[in-house]
């Protein structure tokens, strides 16, 4: 190994005039050679590195113009939502509104159908117990002429002799004849 090494050490000792060989000076080599990868790099590498960091600049501006769009949207179906709300709360308090003066009208109208309905009641019921007295009083009344009409029959009856009532009956006979013959 030490041959190897001593070839390689043997070789930096030789002229450099025309002569193809290793430089074994570290320090003198290693910046010389950076500079050479890096230039190597620059020249070949920075049309794809330039390409790849449009293509993730473009990426990036996509998915910020996405989302400012989706923002953009969901802010407007928001304002939508909210302006949907207010209206059906408007409506709703319209209904509310509506409703409590509909039960206040129906509650009325339910007072004012009660009390003419009560009233009819009451007109029927003074029609029927007026009637009622009506009827009792001419029950009573043809009662007290059917009484009074057998009283005076039976008066008649018990003071008429026979002669005095066949003058009654041709008294009756003789008015009929002369109310026929006026009639006629």
């Amino acid at each position: 190994m030490k041959n190897v090494t001593d070839s390689f050490v043997s070789l930096g000792h030789w002229p450099s005039a025309g002569s193809f060989g290793f430089n074994t000076d570290i320090l003198a080599t290693n910046p010389i050679n950076l500079s050479v990868v890096l230039s190597v790099l620059i020249f070949f590498g920075k049309g794809v590195l330039s390409d790849l960091l449009d293509n993730r600049k473009q990426r990036i501006l996509n998915t910020l113009r996405n989302s400012e769009d989706l923002r953009e949207e969901a802010i407007e179906q928001l304002e939508k939502a909210r302006a949907r709300l207010r209206k059906v709360e408007i409506e709703a308090d319209q209904f509310r509104v509506n409703g409590y003066s509909e039960i206040e009208r129906e509650k009325l109208n339910l007072i004012n159908s009660t009390y003419n309905t009560l009233e009819q009641l009451e007109n029927y019921k003074n029609e029927t117990i007026h009637f009622e007295q009506q009827r009792a009083i001419n029950q009573v009344r043809q009662r007290v002429f059917q009484q009074a009409l057998q009283g005076a029959l039976g008066t008649l009856n018990s003071c008429l002799t026979n002669e005095l009532h066949l003058r009654t009956i041709s008294a009756n006979i003789g008015m009929f004849g002369a109310m026929k013959e006026i009639s006629d």
